[in-house]
């Protein structure tokens, strides 16, 4: 569901990411985690397109980064759910327009926009907010009005930056719930925290560590390893 190649990024002179190399399947559930700095944000901004493929190789859900035009950017992103620490709302509009959008770009039939917005809205706690205004809204508030976006569309690839950062334990373990049962339904994710407590929550999970743009741990098969033009699994250490 995901391959990344031997991925490296910089900033002008300044490298963020350096020779990463992992692979995802359909329902693995892994965290990034690793200290500010280390280049998780950028990883997940590469995976989404909000960034461009400098060196190496990357595809999610099936789709070739390297090979992307500008113009198909939005399939990409109807495979993939988003939870970024700036939370890209319009405080202009209601928690439900904001949660519908996505849906509307669809084109899916209003009675089914409906449906799914009062579903994750009453998963997230968010019913008795639906008409506000998201301006009106609190850092959390707004940060579930993010995640209930991501989750609506029911992606086969989940991308979450510290999504729990500004919510308090109790809602942080219901949302990491939510988060397993997409798991459970086949979505892969993909969830950078700083939360030792959230990831002994799922210890079925995966767990890989970036420090100075460089993987250092990782407890899965997957990681490290990239799948050759031939459709073989070749581990980076064979080519080292």
């Amino acid at each position: 569901m995901i391959r990344v190649r031997r991925l490296s990024h910089s900033f002008g002179a300044d490298p963020v990411l350096k020779d990463v190399s992992f692979s995802l399947e359909k329902g693995d559930f892994v965290f990034l985690a690793g200290p500010s700095g280390a280049g998780k944000t950028t990883l997940l901004r590469i995976l989404y397109a909000a960034l461009p493929l400098q060196t190496g190789e990357a595809a999610v859900a099936g789709i070739n980064l390297g090979r992307l035009p500008a113009s198909r950017v939005p399939l990409l992103r109807r495979q993939v759910g988003v939870v970024f620490q700036d939370f890209k709302i319009l405080p202009r509009r209601s928690v439900e327009q904001n949660i519908a959008l996505p849906l509307e770009i669809r084109g899916l039939a209003p009675r089914h926009i409906e449906r799914r917005v009062m579903a994750v809205t009453r998963a997230l706690g968010l019913q008795d907010r639906i008409r506000l205004k998201c301006g009106e809204l609190s850092g959390g508030e707004q940060q579930r009005v993010a995640i209930a976006r991501a989750f609506v569309v029911n992606p086969k690839v989940l991308l979450a930056d510290e999504p729990t950062g500004n919510l308090d334990p109790e809602l942080a373990y219901r949302l990491m719930e939510l988060f397993k049962q997409f798991q459970a339904y086949g979505a892969t994710v993909l969830f950078a925290t700083h939360s030792e407590d959230l990831m002994r929550r799922h210890p079925g999970a995966y767990t890989m560590r970036l420090e100075k743009g460089r993987i250092t741990a990782a407890d899965w098969p997957g990681a490290g390893v990239f799948i050759d033009g031939a459709g073989r699994t070749v581990h980076s250490r064979q080519r080292q």
